[in-house]
């Protein structure tokens, strides 16, 4: 579930963003926002299976290890 909704919390401001650069542009068929999502959902797929790769290798991530000791002194406090 953890990843699923990882890749949800990558793919849905993907798409939002995309779909607004095709909107600002001008185009406003439905096959510019069938390409937004097409994009959205391609690249957060490519963002999990590296983050996913990472976690089952259980490589070292600096920047990984930032954030959650960001977050635990967060909830400490």
């Amino acid at each position: 579930m953890f990843w699923i909704k990882r890749y949800l919390q990558a793919a849905v401001p993907l798409f939002a963003i995309l779909a607004a650069v095709e909107w600002f542009k001008g185009s406003t068929a439905p096959v510019d926002y069938l390409s937004a999502l097409a994009w959205a959902l391609f690249a957060a797929a490519i963002f999990n299976f590296t983050a996913w790769r990472r976690y089952r290798a259980a490589l070292d991530c600096r920047v990984c290890d930032d954030v959650t000791s960001k977050a635990k002194d967060k909830k400490s406090t």
